[in-house]
């Protein structure tokens, strides 16, 4: 028996490619992801990094500590379009410098998306000045996102926050209850409503919730896949998540 070699082709143009760092304890964002991206031309890895509870500013700077190894085992040896760092108080504990650069050791060629840098930018777009915020976390927690804002010049003008310790808890808190609460909190004087963390199950209520108070809501996820798809060119044709795809 004679055996032939054949020459292989190769694909010459490829998809862009979206590489997520999840939460180890995150049941949400990549739920959250495929339910926008799903059928789009766009190729998305996911590899987790360690969460340390309960969460504290200290826990969420010893977990960036692993972004360049978590980073570099995302397609070894490949190039990506876009690192997505899934952690939304974590980017603002040990900042966006730090992540981008332990994120561009490992991937010197991807952009760095987070969801703190990607709520700004859709705020500007929205041209939000007043801002009601909500967390999931502890009081301390939810007090330095609200520094995070108003150091970036945004003026907070309401708050509500849930005071719980553990990332894996944030994940099961009951979407009904959620837009109970949300829909009650004082954002009168808000121009619009942010709800922080990437865990929280938000992104199914949020055209519901701009119905019910008639200003833009915006969450983590929400931003951080809306400036993911701007950086890709891909930001089309998406509906049922909230004004700010609507406004692109």
């Amino acid at each position: 028996m004679k055996s032939n070699k054949i020459e292989p082709k190769f694909v010459t143009k490829f998809n862009p490619r979206i590489g997520l760092i999840a939460l180890a304890t995150d049941f949400m964002i990549e739920k959250d992801f495929i339910k926008i991206i799903k059928d789009k031309e766009i190729d998305f890895f996911v590899n987790r990094i360690e969460c340390y509870n309960p969460l504290t500013k200290e826990n969420l700077i010893k977990m960036s500590e692993e972004v360049t190894k978590v980073t570099s085992d995302i397609l070894p040896n490949e190039e990506i379009d876009c690192v997505v760092y899934g952690c939304t108080s974590g980017t603002i504990a040990a900042g966006f410098e730090l992540i981008e650069k332990k994120v561009k050791a490992a991937k010197p060629k991807a952009e760095l998306i987070t969801p703190s840098s990607a709520t700004i930018k859709a705020l500007k777009k929205l041209n939000v000045k007043k801002l009601a915020i909500f967390t999931p976390y502890s009081k301390t927690l939810n007090q330095e996102i609200m520094d995070f804002f108003r150091n970036e010049k945004f003026d907070v003008v309401s708050n509500s926050y849930l005071d719980i310790s553990a990332d894996y808890d944030i994940g099961k808190v009951d979407q009904d209850f959620l837009f109970e609460t949300l829909s009650k909190m004082e954002i009168i004087d808000a121009d619009a409503l942010f709800i922080s963390c990437t865990a929280l199950p938000v992104l199914d209520i949020l055209e519901k919730l701009e119905k019910k108070l008639n200003k833009p809501v915006l969450s983590s996820n929400q931003a951080l896949i809306w400036d993911t798809l701007e950086k890709i060119g891909k930001n089309k044709n998406i509906k049922g998540f909230g004004k700010l795809f609507s406004n692109t």
